[in-house]
């Protein structure tokens, strides 16, 4: 049996890159070997299986939510609370032994970090963990303070498991740079296991997207935050818009108060302009599906990326991507279907959009080679997982 902690994704109802990690991975999992689903509670202070309310969050269909942070009712508090209150010790461990592994698909909190000892020692198998990116220490004016100060700490408390798999090479190196920039010597191994990206598959990548002679249509998915640059790509397409270019530009994601306003307010000034820009904020997979079916192209101007799931989706539906020309980003752009730019640049980024609204070859081109990219599968993703682990259990079981 493989332990999974859900801890947050059980408990919330944002779907952002890392709970699709972490509900892909569960469901490709659950599909091959028998799962526990686990998390910490913080009201009963223990680690235990999910209950069936926590179970029905995970299973219920994800809708649009207003916060990212994990949201527990009252009676499940009570009952938590209650359970500590009655123990004259610390609550016993409610999991089942002896595990195969032990899988963290999630950032975990300090709070939890704190019970990590506690599961560990339970545990005689190898615990591994999702290691998505370490953004929030190399960009961190965009990040919400909090997180930036609670980053170091994580990346510490990394170290106590036997085994990180990084989301890509960009992301293996920056951990393993801060490991050593912070003097702590040989850690747990470190591997770059890309992420699965045939989630949101297109029913038909053919399909034409903007009807003839019709503006194009340009489509950007992303959350509205900081670090994903939303902000240079409205002003590299206003400069367009100002220079006499037709297309419309639809913006999809959900906002991040902390860092995504300025951006938010500046496609409220250019919408109540006039301009043909679209903001849809959260969107259901299906209508995030038919938003990329009548896409001509997409932009993704992200300044730094783990891994960039925009971009595969982009390519799974034939439609070319302009991304970043550094990092993680960088990685998947060299396979074909993408235009790397300096995102950071708007005369940069409106010259790469020009250059799709105005060069069809250019276009056709880049479609062809996005439709015969092969994305990374979530079946393979959790077998080579799955196999990884073994590995590490010979290890463990030789200490």
């Amino acid at each position: 049996m493989l332990l999974l902690d859900l801890s947050h994704t059980s408990h919330t109802q944002a779907r952002t890159g890392v709970q699709r990690v972490a509900l892909e991975l569960r469901r490709e999992l659950r599909a091959r070997h028998e799962v526990q689903e686990i998390t910490h509670d913080p009201y009963a202070r223990t680690w235990r299986p999910l209950q069936p309310w926590e179970q029905a969050n995970l299973d219920r269909p994800a809708q649009a939510a207003r916060k990212r942070g994990a949201s527990w009712p009252l009676s499940a508090q009570w009952r938590g609370w209650w359970q500590r209150q009655s123990s004259a010790i610390s609550p016993p461990l409610e999991l089942p032994a002896p595990a195969q592994g032990l899988v963290f698909p999630e950032v975990f909190t300090a709070k939890t970090a704190t019970q990590l000892p506690a599961l560990f020692s339970a545990i005689k198998a190898p615990k591994v963990a999702v290691f998505h990116d370490a953004i929030a220490l190399r960009l961190p004016e965009l990040f919400p303070p909090g997180t930036v100060a609670r980053f170091p700490s994580y990346l510490e408390e990394l170290r106590q498991f036997d085994g990180i798999a990084a989301v890509s090479e960009d992301s293996r190196q920056s951990l393993l740079d801060y490991w050593q920039w912070a003097g702590w010597g040989s850690g747990p191994e470190v591997i770059t296991l890309p992420l699965g990206c045939d989630h949101l598959p297109s029913s038909d990548s053919s399909c034409a997207a903007s009807p003839p002679n019709a503006p194009l249509k340009v489509l950007s998915v992303g959350s509205l935050e900081g670090r994903k640059n939303h902000l240079t790509l409205v002003n590299a397409c206003e400069k367009l818009w100002a220079e006499g270019a037709e297309f419309q530009l639809e913006i999809i994601g959900a906002l991040q108060r902390e860092t995504g306003r300025t951006a938010r307010d500046r496609i409220q000034t250019l919408q109540r302009a006039g301009r043909p820009l679209v903001y849809q904020g959260w969107l259901s997979d299906e209508a995030l599906r038919q938003a990329y079916q009548s896409a001509d192209f997409t932009v993704y101007p992200s300044i730094m990326e783990g891994f960039g799931l925009p971009i595969w989706e982009s390519l799974l539906h034939g439609k070319p991507c302009i991304c970043s020309d550094q990092g993680a980003v960088a990685e998947t752009a060299r396979g074909g279907g993408c235009l790397p730019t300096a995102t950071l640049d708007r005369d940069a980024l409106a010259r790469a959009i020009s250059t799709l609204l105005t060069d069809r070859p250019k276009r056709d081109a880049l479609t062809q080679a996005a439709r015969l990219r092969q994305p990374h599968s979530w079946q393979n993703y959790a077998r080579n997982l799955e196999s990884w682990i073994q590995t590490l259990s010979n290890k463990v079981d030789s200490d």
